[in-house]
């Protein structure tokens, strides 16, 4: 999971270098054709060509789809937004996933649950600081989508994972986002430089890597055990953008960050006390 967060986060600074040449939805494109082919080679060389034949071709749509509207708002965000700021707001998704349970799963939310998801919003509006100064911004508000689609997202892998393999889930997901992005980049498309293309091969397997990485951690753990780790990514991204920016995150995004942070890790906590309930053994008389 570590190495999976270190690999997504070489690869949003690459889609974040991108943005400043190409249009939001060609390099949402590119994100999904680059890493492509290292996922194919993974899936050839591991499971074999039948395990990425799809069984829900609805669901695999519709979370094509999300995957478009979610790289495509945060590409947007990123051409002015530094990564820190971005991810901060990112990590509300968590607090999305456990909210949108309850309507599409049918699961239980207790009370605690509820207050650390209230309490990760108010994170979230003391990073957009908005008030006397009106400092809410299209970018950050970008973000707050793509999270959203995330979490969507998140939850129609609960549901596919009941038929489809991971394999098929990672394929058709990076296949229908170049695809879809493609067709609407062709209007604005721009031609590629030479000069972009170790990024771009660079960032497609950095995704490619950091997607295998993440299907063989929770293969490997316990989701509510591993989940926690993507916050690490926070510490990449400050790193990547005090050197190839030279920013450093404001105190209002490290207060903030601390907030949703803390409301996300609160979360974890619950669903592993609750978990615990759940398979503990029944006592008898």
């Amino acid at each position: 999971m570590l190495a999976a967060v270190a690999f997504f986060s070489l690869m949003d600074a690459g889609m974040k270098m991108l943005s400043a040449s190409y249009p939001t939805l060609q390099v949402t494109m590119l994100r999904g054709a680059a890493s492509l082919p290292f996922v194919l080679v993974w899936v050839l060389a591991t499971a074999g060509p039948r395990s990425i034949i799809p069984v829900r071709w609805g669901l695999h749509l519709l979370r094509g789809v999300l995957g478009m509207v979610m790289i495509g708002c945060f590409v947007y965000a990123l051409r002015t937004l530094p990564l820190s700021t971005a991810y901060t707001l990112y990590f509300v998704s968590p607090l999305l996933v456990a909210a949108l349970s309850v309507p599409l799963l049918g699961e239980h939310v207790g009370p605690r649950r509820w207050v650390a998801i209230g309490i990760g919003l108010v994170g979230v509006l003391v990073v957009l600081r908005p008030g006397v100064e009106g400092i809410i911004s299209l970018p950050g508000l970008m973000v707050l989508v793509a999270a959203l689609a995330y979490a969507i997202a998140s939850v129609t892998v609960s549901l596919l994972t009941r038929t489809d393999t991971s394999q098929s889930m990672v394929v058709w997901f990076l296949l229908i986002m170049a695809v879809g992005a493609g067709l609407l980049a062709w209007p604005q498309w721009q031609p590629l430089q030479w000069k972009h293309a170790a990024l771009i091969a660079g960032m497609g397997l950095a995704g490619a890597l950091g997607q295998i990485a993440l299907t063989r951690a929770f293969q490997l753990g316990q989701a509510s055990l591993i989940a926690p780790l993507e916050y690490t990514g926070l510490v990449w991204v400050i790193g990547l953008d005090l050197l190839l920016w030279g920013v450093l995150p404001d105190r209002w995004t490290w207060l903030g960050g601390a907030i949703i942070v803390a409301s996300g890790l609160y979360l974890l906590h619950r669903e592993r006390v609750q978990q615990a309930r759940r398979t503990a053994p029944m006592d008898h008389p």
